[in-house]
């Protein structure tokens, strides 16, 4: 049995909140596409510009739900910033309840300081977690749900196989099962279902498209790289995170001598001459199967036939199993 949420997909998709990337007409694309679309509200630099995206965001999904010929659209999200430091979390929260996405992804900290707000319009909360003790504190916080950043995720990214992450929460959690990390395909999306997960994150995948708000030499360079061009630093943020070898060439920065900064430090303040996220690069590992820049509805497409297609193989596979365990 899934979870209603999933039901209101055309796909086990959502296209992940990414830093600077993720905004209005992403998002929109998405939810219309028929996936969950999402963006972090640190993307809108005051209260007053978050006012105005959740306003756009609301509007344009309403109307486009009203020409949809279901009469609806898929589901979307905001990613909140729970921990401490985040200054702004009670005004952007008041924003939430009086919009009322119906998905908070939380990061960075806590849960708790989003629940009782989100659950009292009726709305989820999904907790990101990028090891298994987060994931036990978010159980016991009473999340909806989990979003498993796990080995080859872009940007700040876990270090557990999806695969073993998956199964070692579902052994705990009986709630909605995101992972991300590394999957682009959607071979890679029914290989995530099958393993147990609900709903897989796509981050570099939307990167890429024609709504996104990366700069345009960022998408080309995530389309002429490969696999082998994403490496896991800790020296940009403090932080391990998966970032784009020729990116740091670019900035003039050597990949192989990269030197610790002198704390944690997640926002785009100067590394050296540069900034952090708008001028160094980040992507998942991916980002091998993105062959072009497209809109996110020819991206949807591709995915559902790659999808479609895997379930049919691993159906077929399955079935010659029981035919043969039968006779």
């Amino acid at each position: 049995m899934t979870h209603p949420l999933i039901d209101e997909l055309r796909l086990p998709v959502v296209a992940a909140p990414m830093f600077l990337v993720s905004g209005p007409e992403l998002v929109v694309a998405a939810s219309t596409a028929g996936v969950l679309g999402a963006f972090p509200t640190p993307n809108c630099r005051t209260v007053e510009q978050l006012d105005g995206w959740l306003d756009t965001i609301t509007r344009q999904l309403r109307d486009a739900g009203r020409r949809a010929e279901t009469g609806a659209v898929a589901p979307w999200a905001v990613n909140l910033v729970t921990h401490r430091t985040n200054t702004r979390l009670a005004q952007d929260l008041k924003l939430v309840a009086e919009y009322q996405p119906p998905v908070v992804i939380t990061a960075l900290g806590s849960p708790k300081p989003v629940m009782e707000v989100v659950h009292g319009y009726g709305g989820l909360v999904i907790a990101d977690v990028v090891n298994l003790a987060l994931a036990r504190k978010a159980a016991a916080a009473g999340v909806d749900g989990m979003a498993c950043v796990s080995a080859g995720a872009g940007g700040h990214t876990g270090h557990l196989s999806p695969f073993a992450f998956i199964s070692s929460i579902r052994s705990f959690f009986d709630g909605i099962i995101t992972v991300g990390g590394g999957i682009s395909d959607g071979r890679g999306i029914a290989g995530a279902i099958a393993a147990g997960a609900d709903l897989v994150y796509m981050g570099t995948r939307f990167l890429t498209t024609d709504e996104s708000m990366a700069v345009e030499a960022y998408k080309q360079m995530v389309v002429d790289s490969g696999t082998d061009d994403v490496m896991v630093s800790d020296r940009i943020t403090g932080t391990d995170a998966s970032w784009l070898r020729p990116s740091l060439v670019a900035n003039g920065m050597d990949p192989d001598n990269l030197v610790a900064p002198a704390a944690r430090n997640y926002d785009t303040e100067d590394a050296g001459a540069h900034k952090k996220w708008k001028d160094i690069w980040a992507a998942g590992q991916g980002l091998g199967s993105i062959r072009a820049v497209e809109p996110v509805s020819v991206v949807v497409d591709q995915l559902e036939a790659e999808y479609r297609a895997a379930v049919e193989r691993f159906s077929a596979l399955t079935s010659v199993a029981t035919v043969t365990q039968a006779g």
